[in-house]
């Protein structure tokens, strides 16, 4: 489990870079922007139920080095990516202006 303080920086990543570069929203887009090399940063909600649809996410970014941070809840992910829905995950495939974040992020996952 990550930090409260690394979660409110991944949202506030999500954000920034839903209005400046470009995110994957949903298990199977965030797993395929992992598996091509796409990702620069993974938010996954723990809140999702059954708990093996996100499982496999951390474990796959982390073989493929790509930095994997948890939010508490699906509906602030949903919010900060823009969706009217809750969404279970969320890939930053182009930073935009997020990049600073992202590397505070890291650093702070000691990735």
């Amino acid at each position: 489990m990550v930090s409260k303080e690394v979660s409110e920086q991944a949202l506030q990543a999500v954000e920034v870079a839903k209005a400046t570069g470009k995110l994957r929203k949903g298990t199977n887009e965030v797993t395929k922007a992992i598996e091509r090399g796409q990702a620069k940063l993974v938010v996954v909600a723990t809140d999702v139920s059954p708990k093996e649809i996100v499982m496999h996410l951390p474990l796959l970014a982390k073989e493929k080095g790509v930095p994997c941070a948890e939010v508490s809840s699906k509906e602030e992910l949903g919010a900060a990516a823009g969706l009217g829905l809750p969404t279970s995950s969320v890939a930053i495939v182009q930073e935009g202006n997020a990049k600073d974040l992202i590397k505070e992020i890291v650093r702070e996952l000691g990735a």
